[in-house]
């Protein structure tokens, strides 16, 4: 949230207590424009930048709580929802493999489980080194077409997965879909937030998360008809898996060529002569944004990142703790949630029972998640409550580690791993908290990338952590997960105490400022997103 204290000091202050919506009124009469020398400042850069909403900045603007209630509403259906089914998309060709496993798969291919792991590595390599290229190509010629291409590409590599033959074949495909679907994730959440404000971010990220378990609870619904097709052409089940999830894929590719605007101001088309929007609404959406932060003005959404620009943002050091808690939270239960369908097919369950018995923990972890964005919301806390994360995870790897009944106790096992992959993901935290603590479109466009990246990287050392020969509890896998869990709780820890010293030490300087020094160095100063004085920093 951004404020000023007009009569007394420019101090525009980015902190870790969110708009709330209820009183969004405040944002229409009494915000950071209301000073005519920082809408001045402003209107400047806007028209510096050639932002694509410039037109419709207007520092008199006002508009009721009803009107921006009925906007956000709007946004909700055709941003969020819209967004939801294009993840829903990626996790279908991204996770059909899981679905596959639960077939002949590895024995039609005659792969091993290792095979199996280095293809998985090469998919997640390919994915991250995609995740920055990816984001540039994206702010050069818009996500609005960028979104699109990534889709239908994919999604022609996923339907000629049904032509499989053996393990190099395996691997070709594993690495196109890694390197066309990187940087998808990053880029929508990207193009979300040329819609909604900072405190309204976590939940519509949760909501877009939400695609992660729903997609596995309908692939493994789709998959149990799926996997039943044979005809005289195409014998395996797990060939059709690919072949029809791929064109569902390539369907929704094509859709989103005309559900994806480039921005607030430009949903009315050829195809679409209406808009979104009013006239009148389109004011108040680029109006609530910009007052919440002024900086998603400083780029136009055709403007790429240059090399000095990513330089500085791939070494902003503010954002590490960030990165960190990230791959050590999602690399704490990687392994269990990759070999679920293995673990089950080991413990004696059949190909139908296994991708059933996925569903309940998948459905469970949608609750949670939506649960966990709307308490960090609520409390103004994000270390704290990603903390809770791994203290769940390592509650239920401990007794799966050191239960002497694992192996015989299958139903007692399947519990044990329902609630563990029942866990809140920290997916839509962390990216909103990225987005909270970068303070330029600059910043935040990478950031985005770059807390995927480190999040592909656990699923990098994830696939290779359970081995052939530890299997089938793989205690010493679980061991090692147990120590991440820990590292991942001490993490978050860490992180809180290091952003209340950074904001300290900001306020400290200035407040060794005058009031007139203050006001000048608003206005002045070289330092950039969170590099400024007067931001502070969500923890």
């Amino acid at each position: 949230m951004s404020s000023i204290e007009n009569d007394k000091k420019l101090h525009i202050v980015v902190s870790d207590s969110h708009i709330d919506l209820e009183s969004s009124n405040d944002l229409s009469e009494n915000h950071i424009f209301k000073d005519p020398e920082v809408a001045e400042y402003y209107r400047q850069l806007y028209d510096k930048t050639q932002y694509e909403c410039r037109d419709w900045f207007d520092p008199d603007f006002t508009y009721t709580k009803q009107e921006e209630r009925k906007v956000v509403r709007k946004n909700d259906w055709y941003v969020t929802f819209w967004a939801l089914i294009m993840f829903i998309a990626l996790d279908f060709d991204r996770g059909n493999l899981q679905q596959a496993l639960a077939d002949n798969f590895l024995k039609d291919l005659h792969l091993t489980t290792n095979q199996l792991n280095i293809g998985n590595t090469i998919n997640l390599v390919c994915f991250l080194f995609a995740e920055l290229p990816s984001q540039l190509i994206s702010k050069k010629i818009g996500a609005d077409v960028w979104i699109p291409m990534q889709m239908v590409l994919w999604s022609v590599v996923t339907m000629s997965q049904g032509a499989l033959k053996d393990v190099h074949g395996f691997y070709a495909t594993r690495a196109f879909l890694g390197a066309l679907q990187g940087g998808f994730i990053c880029d929508v959440c990207l193009w979300m937030s040329y819609f909604y404000t900072t405190s309204e971010m976590p939940v519509r990220l949760a909501y877009f998360y939400i695609a992660n378990p729903l997609s596995t609870v309908l692939s493994s619904l789709l998959a149990f008809a799926l996997l039943r097709i044979r005809t005289p052409a195409v014998t395996e089940g797990w060939k059709w898996l690919f072949i029809i999830e791929g064109a569902f894929t390539l369907l929704i590719g094509v859709a989103a060529f005309f559900k994806m605007p480039a921005s607030a101001v430009q949903t009315r088309t050829w195809f679409r002569k209406k808009g979104w929007y009013t006239d009148r609404e389109e004011k108040i959406v680029v109006n609530r944004i910009l007052r919440d932060d002024p900086t998603k003005g400083d780029m136009h959404n055709r403007e790429p990142v240059g090399p000095k620009e990513l330089l500085k943002t791939l070494l902003d050091y503010d954002l590490l703790p960030i990165y960190i808690i990230r791959i050590l939270s999602d690399l704490s239960a990687n392994p269990v949630g990759k070999y679920m369908q293995i673990l089950l097919r080991t413990m004696g369950f059949t190909t139908f029972e296994t991708n059933a018995l996925t569903i309940p923990n998948n459905i469970i972890a949608i609750f949670t998640m939506l649960a966990m964005s709307y308490i960090s919301v609520f409390f103004k806390s994000n270390a704290l409550v990603m903390a809770s994360v791994p203290l769940w995870i390592v509650a239920c790897l401990i007794p799966l580690r050191y239960w002497p009944g694992a192996q015989v106790e299958k139903w007692g096992t399947y519990a044990a791993l329902t609630v563990l992959l029942s866990h809140p993901p920290t997916w839509a935290i962390s990216i909103s908290w990225c987005s909270a603590n970068s303070n330029s479109v600059r910043t935040r466009a990478v950031s985005a990338a770059v807390v995927n990246i480190f999040s592909q990287a656990a699923g990098i050392i994830g696939s290779n952590i359970y081995r052939q020969d530890d299997a089938p509890l793989y205690h010493r896998g679980n061991t090692q997960l147990i120590g991440i869990a820990f590292g991942a709780i001490g993490t978050c820890l860490l992180a809180r105490f290091y952003y209340i010293f950074r904001n300290k030490q900001k306020e400290k300087a200035w407040n060794k400022l005058s009031e007139e020094e203050q006001r000048a160095y608003s206005l002045t100063t070289t330092d950039e997103g969170n590099k400024r004085l007067d931001f502070k920093f969500a923890y």
